[in-house]
């Protein structure tokens, strides 16, 4: 099976300030409006570096979308599935910590579960798939 993940330059740019307008919202919305402007603006700046590093790097383009070959979307995949690592391990220490603390370990428990399951369900789609 092959993925083609080419997207536009603007794609990461663009995602990235729609998402600190919407932190700046939810933050504002609930009560911490400084916090807000501190997070969009850092967002809305990340945007600005992607968009105007990428003429100059070719890891910003791998990164933003548009600069991908099949060594970057290797190296994409596999960085991926490290960060998913690293975040299935916190999640389950996490739950054991909570636990150890006679709490129920939510929601670390059920985040955990999430990854399991979509993991298992990924394993089966890509086999079927294949």
């Amino acid at each position: 099976m092959r993925l083609e993940m080419t997207r536009s330059k603007w794609y990461l740019p663009v995602l990235a300030v729609g998402l600190g307008i919407a932190t700046f919202v939810a933050l504002w919305i609930g009560g911490n409006a400084e916090g807000g402007i501190y997070s969009g603006a850092v967002l809305v700046a990340f945007g600005l570096f992607v968009l105007v590093a990428g003429a100059y790097s070719e890891t910003i383009r791998g990164l933003r979308g548009d600069g991908k070959d099949e060594r970057f979307r290797m190296i994409d995949a596999v960085a991926t599935a490290f960060a998913g690592v690293v975040l299935m391990i916190t999640l389950v220490v996490l739950w054991i910590v909570e636990v150890t603390q006679g709490k129920d370990g939510n929601p670390y428990g059920a985040l955990s579960a999430l990854a399991g399951v979509s993991y298992l369900v990924g394993v089966a789609f890509l086999r079927w798939r294949s």
